[in-house]
C-alpha cells in the first residue's frame, strides 16, 4: 500500500464528517475503502459525510448489528459495511456482491473479510489519542491511487 497522506488532524466530529464530504465527489461504482481505527476513532462519522454529500437524508448509524447498511439513494449507491461481527466467520451472505457491485463500498474492520477486499482499494487509517483524530491515506492500486490524489488535493485546497 502506498502511503498518499499521513496525520491529517481531524480535530471535531464535524471537520471528520467534512473530510467525508469532500471524499463524496470523486466516488465511481466499484470503488472500495476500507476504513480502520478503533472504536470511536470516526469511521461512522467519516461514513455520515460521505453519504450526505452524495444525496442521502438517511441518518448514518454503524451497521454493526446488521452487518451492512444500503442507501440506494445516494449517487453513486453507497454499501456501508461493519465486519466486525464476522471476526472468524467468512459465511456467505452476500457481501462479495455489493463490494463488486454498483456503488461505494465503505467497510469498517476490513481485516474481518480480508479475502472481499479487491487490491485496489483505498485505505482510510483513524487514529484517535482522546483528544484529537489523525487520518492517514494509503492507496492499493492505479484506482485507488487516483481517487487518494483527488481527495488529499481536495483536504489541503
Amino acid at each position: 500500500m502506498e502511503l498518499l497522506l499521513e496525520g491529517h488532524l481531524l480535530s471535531t466530529p464535524e471537520e471528520t464528517r467534512r473530510a467525508g464530504a469532500l471524499l463524496a465527489p470523486f466516488l465511481i461504482p466499484g470503488d472500495v475503502i476500507a476504513l480502520r481505527g478503533d472504536l470511536g476513532a470516526g469511521k461512522t462519522t467519516f461514513v455520515g459525510g460521505v453519504a450526505k454529500a452524495l444525496g442521502t437524508r438517511d441518518e448514518v448509524i454503524s451497521p454493526t448489528f446488521n452487518i451492512m447498511k444500503c442507501y440506494f439513494n445516494a449517487k453513486p449507491a453507497l454499501y456501508h459495511i461493519d465486519a466486525y461481527r464476522l471476526e472468524g466467520q467468512m459465511i456467505d451472505i452476500g457481501l462479495d456482491e455489493a463490494i463488486e457491485g454498483d456503488g461505494a463500498s465503505f467497510i469498517e474492520w476490513p481485516d474481518f473479510i480480508r479475502p472481499l477486499i479487491p487490491e485496489d482499494h483505498l485505505e482510510i487509517e483513524f487514529l484517535h489519542d482522546g483528544e484529537s483524530r489523525r487520518m492517514n491515506v494509503r492507496s492499493g492500486g492505479e484506482r485507488s491511487r487516483e481517487l487518494g490524489l483527488r481527495f488529499k488535493e481536495a483536504l489541503h485546497g
